[in-house]
C-alpha cells in the first residue's frame, strides 16, 4: 500500500502528457465540427465549409465525445492538470447531456440561428482574394446548411420539442428584412465589379432561395406547431430539460425552487438601495411613478441614433484610463464601439459583446444598439459599458485568449455563464470604486441593472418551471425596474426562448462578491484588491466551485 503514491507519481508525466494530447486532438475535432468558430480562430482550413448537421454527423460527433469523455477518465489525475481536467470532464459531459435531452432540434430562436447568417461575415477578416472566393464559397453551400436546419427543426416537431409561437413569430419580419436590405452584399461594395456581381449572383441563386424556404416553412409548418404557452415545461421531458439547463447555467447544485427564492431576496434588497437613490435626487412620490419619470423624461435620451452612438463612444474612452486603480494586469487586445447591425436590432437587446479573433487579427467590439433612441437611457449607458466593454466581458475575454500558458479550450471555448456573465455583472458595480457613478441617476442605472438580473432569477424560473404567463413576466419586471417596455418585452421574450441562460448572472455575481468579501475578512490590511482580481481573471472561465477553490487556496497562501 506504501507503493501506491509512488506508482503514482511516476505515471504522472507520462499522464500528464497524454493528457495535454487528448487536449491538442479534441481542440483540432472541435475546429473540424465547428468551420465557422474555425475561421474566426484564424483557421483556413474549413473557410468554404458551414457546420454538418446531418443526423450521421451528430451522431458521430456524440460518438466521438462519449470516447474522449471515457479516454480522459481512464487516465491517471495528475496534481498540475488537475484544474483543466476538471473543466473538460465538465464541458464533455455536458455536449453529451445535451445531445440525449435532443436539445440540438431546437436550433432557432429569435435572437439567435442561421436566419442572422449575414452577421457571420462581421467575425471573419476579409484581406485577399481568397478570403472573398471562401466565403463565396461558403455562401453556395448554404441551401445545404439550410436544409440540414430545416431537418433538424422537422424532427424536434415530431418529437414535439419545438420553441413557444411568441418566440419564433419574429424570425420570418427577420428574414423579410434581410430579403429588403440584402447585407450580405456588404463585404463586397470596395471591391472589383467582377467580384460584386459575382456575390450578386450567389446570394440570388442560393442564399435568397434558401431563406425564403425558411421563411415559408417557419410560416406554414413549423409555428403551427410550436407551444401555445411559454415555459420549457410543455416539452416532453421539460422538467429534465430545465434542470439540466439551470445547472449548466449556474454551474452549481441550485434547484429551480432555490434560485426562485435568491432572486426574491435580492429584489428586495436592491428596492431598498433604489428607494435611497430616489430620495437623494429628491423625488417624492412613490418608486413605481419614479420609474416611469425615468422612462418618459426626455433630457434623459438622445434625440437621434447617431448622438447615442457617440454618447456611448464617450463612455468608452472615459472608463478606459481608470482602470489602474483595480488591475494591475489588462489585456492587450483593444476592442471598438460598433451599432448593432438594423436588420436585427428591433428584435435583440440593448447590447452585446463580439470576442477577439483568436489570432489577435480583429479586436472586439462592443454592440449598441440603436433602434429607437428614445428608448435607450442616458442613466443606464455607464453600467452597460462596464459590463459590455471594460472592465467587463472584453478585459476577462481578451485576458482569458491571452493566457498562452493554458489549453486552447479554456482560452477560446470555456464559456461557463456563471462564471462569464458573473464577472460582467460585477464589473458593474466597480463603477463606485472607480469613481464613475458621480452622478446619482447613473448609481440608480447601476441598481437598475443589478435588479435587472436579480428579476431574471425570478421570471426565468417563474416562466419555465412555476409556469408563469408571458403577461406574468412582463408585469413583474416593470414593477421592479424601470426599464423601458421595449426592452423588457424582448427580455422577457430571450429567456421563454433560451430557457436557464439568464440564472448564470446573479449567482455568478454573488459568488465572486462572497469570495471577495471573504478574501478580505481573511487577510484583512493585506487584501489587495487588484491582486485579488489578478487571481479571478488568470483562473479564466471556470465553473464556481473551481473559482472558489482557486480564490481561497491563494487566500491561505497569503
Amino acid at each position: 500500500m506504501r507503493l501506491a503514491p509512488l506508482v503514482f507519481a511516476l505515471a504522472w508525466p507520462l499522464a500528464a502528457q497524454e493528457l495535454e494530447k487528448l487536449f491538442e486532438q479534441e481542440w483540432e475535432r472541435s475546429l473540424r465540427i465547428s468551420p465557422v468558430f474555425a475561421s474566426t480562430m484564424g483557421d483556413r482550413r474549413y473557410a468554404q465549409r458551414w457546420p454538418d448537421l446531418s443526423p450521421a454527423a451528430l451522431a458521430r460527433d456524440y460518438g466521438d465525445t462519449k470516447a474522449a469523455l471515457a479516454r480522459l477518465r481512464s487516465l491517471p489525475p495528475t496534481p498540475a492538470q488537475a484544474v483543466n481536467r476538471a473543466i473538460f470532464e465538465r464541458m464533455l459531459s455536458e455536449q453529451i447531456e445535451e445531445y440525449e435531452l435532443g436539445w440540438r432540434f431546437v436550433p432557432v430562436n429569435m435572437r439567435d440561428g442561421i436566419q442572422n447568417t449575414a452577421d457571420v461575415a462581421n467575425l471573419l477578416n476579409f484581406r485577399e482574394e481568397r478570403d472573398y472566393q471562401d466565403w463565396l464559397a461558403r455562401l453556395r453551400a448554404f441551401p445545404v446548411y439550410m436544409d440540414q436546419t430545416i431537418a433538424l427543426m422537422r424532427e424536434g416537431m415530431r418529437r414535439k420539442l419545438v420553441q413557444p409561437k411568441i418566440v419564433m413569430q419574429r424570425v420570418p419580419a427577420q428574414i423579410e428584412r434581410q430579403l429588403q436590405s440584402n447585407p450580405f452584399t456588404a463585404p463586397f461594395a470596395t471591391q472589383s465589379t467582377t467580384l460584386r456581381n459575382e456575390a450578386k449572383l450567389v446570394i440570388e441563386t442560393a442564399v435568397f432561395p434558401a431563406l425564403r424556404k425558411f421563411k415559408l416553412f417557419l410560416e406554414t409548418e413549423y409555428l403551427p406547431a410550436c407551444y401555445d404557452g411559454v415555459g420549457i415545461w410543455q416539452a416532453p421531458e421539460g422538467e429534465k430539460l430545465y434542470a439540466y439547463f439551470a445547472r449548466s447555467f449556474t454551474t452549481t447544485g441550485l434547484t429551480p425552487d432555490e434560485i426562485h427564492a435568491i432572486g426574491l431576496r435580492e429584489v428586495a434588497r436592491i428596492r431598498d438601495e433604489m428607494y435611497s437613490v430616489q430620495r437623494k435626487v429628491g423625488f417624492a412620490g412613490p418608486l413605481p411613478e419614479f420609474f416611469q419619470y425615468l422612462r418618459t423624461e426626455p433630457r434623459f435620451y438622445y434625440a437621434t441614433g447617431a448622438e447615442l452612438l457617440d454618447g456611448y463612444r464617450a463612455m468608452a474612452k472615459r472608463i478606459d484610463p481608470t482602470l489602474v486603480k483595480l488591475f494591475r494586469k489588462l489585456p492587450r487586445t483593444p476592442y471598438g464601439v460598433e451599432p448593432i447591425p438594423a436588420e436585427i436590432a428591433p428584435d435583440t437587446t440593448a447590447a452585446y459583446y463580439q470576442p477577439p479573433a483568436g489570432d489577435g487579427s480583429r479586436a472586439g467590439m462592443y454592440h449598441v444598439n440603436l433602434y429607437k433612441p428614445e428608448m435607450r437611457p442616458k442613466w443606464e449607458m455607464m453600467a452597460l459599458s462596464l459590463h459590455e466593454s471594460v472592465p467587463g466581458h472584453h478585459t476577462q475575454i481578451a485576458y482569458a485568449q491571452e493566457m498562452g500558458e493554458v489549453p486552447k479550450f479554456r482560452r477560446f471555448q470555456a464559456g461557463f455563464t456563471a462564471y462569464v456573465e458573473g464577472w460582467a455583472l460585477y464589473a458593474e458595480s466597480l463603477g463606485d470604486e472607480l469613481g464613475l457613478y458621480d452622478d446619482p441617476y447613473a448609481k440608480f442605472g447601476q441598481l437598475t441593472y443589478e435588479m435587472w438580473r436579480a428579476v431574471r432569477l425570478v421570471v426565468d424560473t417563474g416562466i419555465h418551471h412555476k409556469r408563469w404567463s408571458r403577461q406574468q413576466a412582463i408585469d413583474y419586471f416593470l414593477a421592479n425596474a424601470p426599464k423601458t417596455e421595449l426592452d423588457v418585452t424582448n427580455e422577457i421574450d430571450r429567456y421563454i426562448g433560451w430557457p436557464g441562460q439568464a440564472l448564470g448572472y446573479k449567482i455568478g455575481e454573488l459568488k465572486m462578491k462572497e469570495l471577495r468579501r471573504r478574501a478580505q475578512e481573511k487577510l484583512g490590511a493585506r487584501f489587495d484588491v487588484r491582486a485579488f482580481h489578478d487571481v479571478v481573471l488568470s483562473t479564466g472561465a471556470v465553473p464556481l466551485d473551481v473559482l472558489e477553490k482557486r480564490v481561497m487556496d491563494w487566500v491561505d497562501g497569503n
